[in-house]
Formats: C-alpha cells, sequence, structure tokens
C-alpha cells in the first residue's frame, strides 16, 4: 500500500483524534454503578460457619473523566459526573486520597470486627493506644498548630482514651471558647491553645478543624481475615459486621437469600450514611440481590433509604429495601423477619 504525505497526515490527524476522545484526562470525575461482590472471598472467620446464602458489599465505581466516558455519563441513567475538584481536594495528590481511602477502609474492618465479635459474645479484648491527627483542615483554628501525626493526650484537664472523649468534650463548649491541646510530637510533649469554630457545613458544629483517629489494638478468637485489595472507603462496614457475625453464630442469618447493603458503621454499631446510594441499588439489583439494607438516617427527609426506595421503585426491582439506623436493626430483621 503507497502512504501519501495526505495520507500520512490524515492517519495523525485521526489517531490524535482518537487519543484525545478516549484518554484525555478532563477535570472531571464520572460515578457509575458498581458492583456486588459476595462477601466469602473477602471476609473470613477461623473455623466460621457456612451460610447457604450471601452476604455482599456493593460498591460505586470511578474514574476521572475523558470526552468520551464525560458525554456518555450525561447521557447514561444512574452516571454521575463531578467537578474533580469536589472529589479530590486540590492541595492532595490522588495517591494521598487513595490512601486515605484505605485507611477508612481499614478503619471500617475495625469497627466491623469490634462490633460483630460484642454482639455474638466472643472473645474479644481492645486496648487503646493513643488518639491521631489524621489531617488539619486549611484555614481552620488548629492550621500551623496541629499536623497529621501528632498523638492528642489531654484536652485542658480532660484526658484523652479516644477520639470520643475528644468530641464529647468539645460538645460541651461553644465558638470563641478556648482549649488547651496537649500532644506529642517526635517523642515530645507540647501544648498549645486553640480557638473553637463553627463549621458552616457541618451544620454550624463546633471544633477545631482536625481528623481525629484513635489507634486501638484489637485481639479476637477466633481470628477474622480481610482482603479487600483496593476497594476503600468505609460504606461495606455494616456487611463486614454482618458477615462477621454470621461465621461467629451457627444460626445461618442469610436464609439461604442474597443479601446486599451499605453503610459505615462506627464502634457503637451505629450505621451511618454513605454516597451514591442510587448507583448501589442498581448494582445490587443486577446481581440479583434479595434484600438491600440502607441507613435510614433516623428519618431524615432525603435520607439514604428514601433515595434507595425511590431507586428500587423506578428500576422496577424485586429487592426489598430495608431501612436501618444500627447494627442491631440489621441483625434483628435477618435473625426475626426473614
Amino acid at each position: 500500500m503507497k502512504f501519501t504525505k495526505k495520507s500520512v497526515v490524515t492517519l495523525l490527524v485521526t489517531i490524535l483524534i482518537v487519543y484525545v476522545l478516549a484518554l484525555y484526562k478532563l477535570p472531571y470525575y464520572i460515578y457509575k454503578p458498581g458492583g456486588a461482590d459476595a462477601l466469602d472471598p473477602v471476609v473470613s472467620v477461623e473455623g466460621g460457619y457456612k451460610s447457604k446464602g450471601d452476604m455482599h458489599l456493593v460498591t460505586v465505581s470511578g474514574g476521572q473523566a475523558t470526552p468520551v466516558s464525560f458525554v456518555l455519563a450525561k447521557m447514561l441513567p444512574y452516571y454521575e459526573v463531578q467537578p474533580i475538584e469536589n472529589v479530590i481536594p486540590e492541595h492532595i495528590s490522588e495517591k494521598e486520597y487513595m490512601d486515605a481511602q484505605l485507611h477508612m477502609m481499614e478503619s471500617s474492618q475495625e469497627a466491623a470486627t469490634v462490633v460483630a465479635y460484642e454482639a455474638a459474645n466472643a472473645d474479644i479484648d481492645i486496648k487503646y493506644d493513643g488518639v491521631y491527627v489524621v489531617s488539619v483542615v486549611k484555614g481552620m483554628p488548629a492550621e500551623g498548630k496541629l499536623k497529621a501525626g501528632d498523638e492528642i493526650k489531654q484536652v485542658d484537664s480532660k484526658k484523652i482514651n479516644n477520639s470520643d472523649d475528644l468530641l464529647d468534650y468539645v460538645k460541651k463548649k461553644k465558638s470563641g471558647d478556648k482549649i488547651k491541646v496537649h500532644f506529642e510530637r517526635e517523642n515530645k510533649q507540647k501544648s498549645v491553645h486553640v480557638t473553637l469554630q463553627e463549621f458552616e457545613e457541618l451544620n454550624d458544629k463546633i471544633g477545631i478543624g482536625i481528623q481525629l483517629v484513635t489507634n486501638r489494638d484489637v485481639h479476637v478468637k477466633p481470628k477474622v481475615h480481610f482482603e479487600s485489595g483496593d476497594i476503600g472507603g468505609p460504606s461495606a462496614g455494616l456487611m463486614f459486621a454482618l458477615k462477621i457475625y454470621d461465621e461467629l453464630k451457627e444460626e445461618d442469618l442469610t436464609h439461604g437469600k442474597q443479601i446486599i447493603g451499605t453503610g459505615e458503621i462506627d464502634y457503637e454499631g451505629n450505621v451511618l450514611p454513605i454516597g451514591g446510594i442510587d448507583k448501589k441499588v442498581v448494582a445490587a439489583d443486577k446481581e440479583g440481590g434479595d434484600i438491600f439494607f440502607a441507613p435510614n438516617e433516623n428519618g431524615t427527609k432525603g435520607s439514604n433509604y428514601e433515595i434507595a426506595k425511590k431507586t428500587a421503585d423506578d428500576i422496577g426491582t424485586d429487592m426489598k429495601i430495608v431501612p436501618v439506623d444500627t447494627f442491631k436493626e440489621a441483625l434483628d430483621y435477618l435473625e426475626k423477619e426473614m
């Protein structure tokens, strides 16, 4: 085949156009329905009981937009386009963002383990090993005074054993009050005065602008193992807890059904709202789910449950959407109502 100068130029232009349309990254992020994977390969209790049905975690897929994917996302149902700065703040890298997501996954696994083992009256021992600053919000009072990695020991005369101790203490204060934070940095004891301030984006809650994590040393018998790979975020917490409990107890919680759900879980067993609930309902329906647990947010208007129920109605699924505010509510439903 003989190539002319014109045909070579045309080919190069075509390659460039294809590259731009398919690979060029736009400053947008696209969310879409992900998968609803069975938890058997992800969570296992040593010597745990097996069930006839399956527990599933459900995910939302995401990625930076290209021109082609951007156009498709605008056309397809249950696809969502967000400016990338709404997803990955400008001051952190994509790697730091993913690291934070994986850290939240690890925290959710630990919380789920604690909730499940305590509910099952299984052997669990928890030792607290410090409260650490994960991040400092730019422009808030703690900026320049505290930094990631600082271990908070005490606030005023209140000893801090876990992050809730600090949160509960601050709740009793008002905006403009000063607190004295005692902390350890690089093996040196330090203290600093910080003024409390309202967070408009958090319904005027009082704080100093730090994210905390409690370092717990959790030991359980029998041992539990997680293989979640590169799945990040905290939203599988409820399903992790149900799966662990199901393996610890002889009774089959699934009753041969496909149990799917979502919701972050805290150490007290509260089920907290998550993002992308509509996309998760779509993914769960495609997987053939029988039951879908959705955070109820104590009946708040526009709750995860309300959105999940509307989505289920819109797509005509037979899957039952069940509202829950706590792990116990989900457990009671599976034990008594199925």
